[in-house]
């Protein structure tokens, strides 16, 4: 199966550098994307346990990781459509075939 990705989403999808193939299943790139968000996550409470960021202004950070990753928040099905296989009939024959 193929998929369009709606253009803005390809672009965000980008800024992670993720360039997913027509044959990506839209919900394996948000999986992936997730993955990253929480990964971040991590890190960032990591921090916050070893101090290395003050406790005010944690929810401050988590608010920003939150718009970073705003992608996750769109339902999957909204990010591609299913790409029509063509009909027999649409098949080009090359004049060369026979």
């Amino acid at each position: 199966m193929e998929y369009i990705y709606n253009p803005k989403v390809y672009e965000e999808l980008g800024r992670f550098g993720l360039r997913p193939r027509a044959t990506t299943p839209p919900a394996l790139a948000k999986e992936f994307v997730n993955d990253l968000y929480r990964h971040e996550l991590r890190r960032l409470r990591a921090r916050l346990r070893v101090q290395e960021i003050p406790k005010e202004g944690y929810s401050d950070r988590v608010v920003e990781l939150r718009r970073k990753y705003f992608l996750l928040s769109i339902r999957v099905d909204f990010w591609a459509k299913t790409r029509e296989p063509l009909s027999p009939e649409a098949w080009v024959r090359s004049p060369d075939a026979d």
